[in-house]
């Protein structure tokens, strides 16, 4: 089985500890985030990884190498100006059928072997994993249409599916993908839906968390610090 890591942003909201380390490669406990995320696709029997590169690619890649010391192979795809989060897939060489595409940073323990058998199962052109977040709004939410005002919820609590940014992909979809364009994922999915394309869900209630400010990456080694982590 294939894994895409996409790990070519700048990590702009970690400025400016980004300009000097790209964000895969912070530290959760003893090894970067990345590193965790490696050793977790190697035990969800992924045997080959290609990650997509950017900024301070060669930072990255020396850390990772061939793969060897994870037990599987990894090569590189460089894109020479930033292509989004859809539009490195364009430029990826030799992929399979099916293939997992899951962001640099992710730190989660979704069963990724499970998330790609649901996608074969399901035999869709892209399955999203959706994780649920609850909003609790401290403000009274009101309903209006044609200026008039048709009902008032006090401080509700509001549910909706967020998306991981972790995706099974069938390659037949990277024809909806722009040549040497940035297109993000959103854009690929609006895309599938406007071709009435099969997307599904894999819903989720693992940890899961966006390291998008520092922040967050100190929630996040608190919360895992406790785990038997690969």
């Amino acid at each position: 089985m294939q894994s895409i890591i996409l790990a070519g942003g700048r990590g702009s909201r970690l400025e400016p500890y980004t300009r000097i380390l790209p964000k895969p490669l912070f530290p959760i406990g003893e090894k970067p985030i990345a590193a965790i995320l490696v050793h977790q696709l190697q035990r969800a029997g992924f045997d080959e990884i290609i990650m997509c590169l950017g900024y301070l690619s060669d930072l990255i890649k020396l850390y990772f190498q061939d793969g060897s010391q994870f037990s599987l192979t990894i090569r590189y795809s460089i894109e020479t100006a930033p292509l989004g989060t859809a539009g490195p897939l364009k430029i990826v060489n030799n992929l399979e059928d099916n293939f997992l595409v899951v962001n640099g940073d992710e730190l989660t323990t979704l069963d990724f072997r499970a998330l790609y058998e649901h996608h074969i199962a399901t035999q869709a052109d892209m399955t999203v994993a959706v994780h649920k977040k609850t909003v609790h709004s401290s403000f009274g939410v009101l309903e209006i249409r044609d200026g008039q005002v048709t009902a008032y919820s006090e401080k509700p609590t509001l549910n909706y599916w967020a998306s991981m940014g972790i995706y099974v992909i069938n390659k037949r979809v990277l024809s909806l993908i722009p040549e040497n364009n940035c297109f993000d994922m959103p854009d690929l999915v609006q895309r599938l839906l406007s071709e009435r394309a099969r997307v599904v869900s894999y819903e989720s209630e693992d940890l899961w968390f966006d390291i998008g400010t520092m922040a967050d990456l100190e929630k996040a080694k608190e919360e895992f610090k406790n785990l038997k982590l690969p």
